[in-house]
């Protein structure tokens, strides 16, 4: 297995995946999707691994898709996906949708350990894991997003007002809205997150397969799967009316741009520090 955007290891029980483009804060091009869907299906196939942990390098999860850095532009020159039709649609459901479900879906414990910035396709991954661990400095940024879990990651009332305002929110409001699972100090992270995952190895594969399937079910049953298909219907539409809104000469969409500003006191009705 050769990977260049991720990085995977094994310790006793435990895989160990990075997310290793620390330049870019870990924006996912299709090359790193494409490694961390190899890293994460290595891991649920190698029997001596019950537990998965997935983090970001260089002090963040991950600053969401990659919106053109020369790498991945090249990288999709070379692929010849067009701009449009149903080869287009079909490459971008596969990384945006398909993907996240299926690492939603795999079939031992993953945890999430997020450090820094978690920001939109940032949110997706996190949220395809079981459980969220995060640094008490780390910053959370929602939206309509094309594996729309927010609702299910927050509640309904707390998706629209994250979704209508566009702002990071801490990881303690996250756990406090039932995103996050843990929140500990920046050095400790890594240190508890790695602790928890041995305990839980601890269990027999059975009971963490059968657990874990029992409540992937009784959220499908709620509508989970059905309801990212439906909006990821509702994003493609959205896209295709240029609704996402980069911002011009930045490989920044609008919604990030807002949460940036909020985090500077810069929008409407704030004040630096409020």
């Amino acid at each position: 297995m050769e990977l260049h955007d991720v990085t995977y290891a094994v310790d006793d029980a435990l895989a160990l995946i990075t997310l290793n483009r620390p330049k870019y804060r870990n924006a996912q091009s299709y090359r790193l999707l494409d490694e961390l869907d190899t890293a994460l299906a290595t891991a649920d196939a190698d029997p001596a691994v019950r537990v998965i942990v997935l983090r970001g390098s260089g002090g963040n999860f991950s600053s969401g898709h990659d919106l053109g850095t020369p790498e991945s532009l090249e990288a999709r020159a070379l692929a010849g996906v067009p701009d449009s039709g149903i080869e287009f649609y079909e490459n971008f459901r596969r990384y945006n949708l398909d993907l996240t479900l299926r690492w939603r879906n795999i079939t031992k414990p993953t945890i999430a350990m997020v450090e820094g910035f978690c920001i939109y396709g940032g949110w997706m991954i996190a949220a395809s894991m079981d459980l969220v661990f995060a640094a008490s400095d780390a910053k959370f940024l929602a939206g309509l997003l094309e594996y729309f879990s927010v609702p299910f990651d927050v509640g309904i009332r707390k998706a629209k007002e994250l979704c209508f305002e566009s702002r990071f929110i801490t990881a303690e409001e996250g756990k406090e809205a039932g995103f996050v699972s843990r929140i500990y100090p920046p050095e400790d992270l890594e240190r508890e997150t790695l602790n928890y995952a041995r305990r839980c190895a601890e269990n027999t594969t059975a009971a963490l397969r059968m657990s874990k399937l029992a409540i992937n079910k009784i959220q499908d049953g709620q509508g989970y799967s059905n309801a990212m298909e439906g909006a990821f219907a509702d994003y493609v539409i959205m896209m295709q009316s240029r609704g996402t809104g980069r911002v011009e000469g930045m490989r920044r969409l609008g919604g990030v741009d807002l949460a940036v500003k909020g985090t500077r006191g810069e929008r409407a009705g704030q004040t630096p520090n409020s």
